[in-house]
């Protein structure tokens, strides 16, 4: 056990999951207070000592059945599912008529035991899921389903609604229950560390902001709020070690004399808080869209960091977006900031010259020594007027210039991307495609 944990915690910092050392103990530490034969409680014990976050728990329950699962695996020339194809789909068809999501763990057991191994792998015996979904046919399965319940008489308009939605969880939690069980025999077969290196979920931080799944995107919206607290945090502590300054020689000498010239109290130097000003120019248009709100998302969950934020977003023309998230919860204002800026002018396509030229004519002269200014875009101006010289002036005018572009940098200068351009007239231009990516970056800042 004591192995399987220390492997299980160093799959958990591959995959991303933060685990100290000290969590491992104190899992260890837990299970010695639990029966190791009960996995429910085994399970219970580790998520509550190394999962700290709950987007990290589908990760933790991925690796757990790889390094706890039980399965027993079928050996070479044992006897596959005793009932016939037939019956395994009719038990299915029933499972799904009845949204009986209960049955799927067993139904998935039992079509991976007769559909899934494949005795000539090049690696010898092994299981796969893709062929037990296409021998099973769920999608066909559940149309069958769907149609016996509309036939139904003795049903309701609203019961036969719920039935309908009922059949397609149970069929989507089917799908699951056969990929964990291949997951499990693999492992089994083996060993967890192979499966884990491709099983293993994105977590919700690591997420391509650019080309995640809607069901992806959605779990990045649930955890920017613990994030920015979490980042918060850090910042407020970064913070109050860096106003302790050089060593106050004089002092610390006048406070030894009560200890016989010894100083065992030292005093320090006191620097004044720095909290700067904020500038954030979001491009908007087509993706780059979810880059810019989860971007704003994040920033502004940080407000209090800042001694101010001000947000713009454009498209071919730029419009101030700060009085959003005055008086309201972040999320909130990220959704009306869809419904109630005004970034177009002309057409929907990305227009940074303009955008920048009309930043420079209405807010330029208000970007001063203590504002920081951060450029959310992909640099593709669509072979417009790129107006570098707007770059120029705020890189002379403000403390920094900073531009986070979320392409990946062998894109950058493909194509219409004029990144090297806007590049050579600023601080840094900073490849940032995800959330740690841009929490790492927003700690630097700060």
């Amino acid at each position: 056990m004591l192995d399987r944990v220390a492997a299980f915690s160093e799959a958990l910092r591959e995959a991303g999951v933060p685990v100290a050392i000290s969590e491992n103990v104190d899992a260890l530490n837990a299970l010695r207070e639990v029966s190791l034969t009960d996995r429910s409680l085994v399970r219970a014990a580790l998520a509550t000592t190394l999962v700290k976050s709950d987007s990290h728990l589908p990760t933790f329950e991925t690796l757990f059945e790889l390094y706890f699962g039980s399965v027993e695996v079928e050996r070479p020339g044992e006897e596959r599912d005793a009932g016939g194809e037939e019956d395994l789909r009719a038990d299915v068809l029933g499972a799904l008529t009845a949204g009986d999501g209960a049955a799927m763990p067993g139904l998935a057991q039992r079509a991976v035991a007769r559909f899934g191994r494949v005795e000539d792998s090049p690696t010898g015996t092994l299981y796969y899921a893709y062929p037990v979904f296409r021998a099973l046919g769920i999608d066909a399965l559940l149309r069958r389903a769907r149609e016996a319940i509309d036939a139904d008489p003795t049903v309701t308009d609203i019961e036969r609604t719920m039935r309908r939605d009922e059949a397609a969880a149970s069929a989507q939690r089917l799908r699951e229950e056969v990929s964990r069980d291949v997951r499990r025999r693999v492992a089994a077969q083996r060993g967890p560390e192979q499966v884990a290196r491709y099983a293993v979920p994105a977590l919700p931080e690591d997420v391509d902001l650019l080309g995640g799944s809607a069901e992806e995107l959605e779990q990045i919206r649930r955890a920017v709020r613990p994030l920015a607290r979490k980042l918060a945090a850090r910042v407020a502590m970064k913070r109050r070690r860096a106003n302790r300054g050089a060593l106050d020689v004089r002092r610390t000498v006048r406070h030894s004399l009560s200890t016989g010239g010894v100083p065992f109290r030292p005093s320090f130097k006191h620097r004044p808080p720095h909290r700067p000003e904020l500038y954030l120019l979001c491009d908007v248009s087509g993706s780059m869209g979810r880059f810019a709100r989860f971007s704003l998302m994040l920033v502004h969950a940080l407000a209090s960091q800042f001694s101010r934020v001000r947000s713009f977003v454009f498209v071919d023309t730029i419009d101030e977006v700060t009085r959003l998230f005055e008086h309201e919860d972040f999320v909130a204002a990220v959704d009306r900031m869809t419904s109630e800026a005004q970034p177009v002018a002309f057409d929907e396509h990305s227009n940074y010259g303009i955008a920048f030229e009309r930043f420079w004519d209405d807010f330029g002269t208000e970007v001063g020594p203590k504002a920081t200014v951060l450029i959310l875009g992909d640099a593709r101006n669509n072979n417009r007027a790129t107006n570098e010289w707007v770059l120029a002036n705020l890189e002379d005018r403000a403390r920094k210039v900073w531009w986070l572009n979320p392409e990946p940098r062998a894109q950058w200068n493909t194509g219409d991307s004029v990144a090297a351009l806007y590049a050579s007239h600023i601080d840094g231009m900073i490849e940032v495609r995800n959330l740690r990516q841009l929490e790492a970056f927003i700690e630097r800042i700060a």
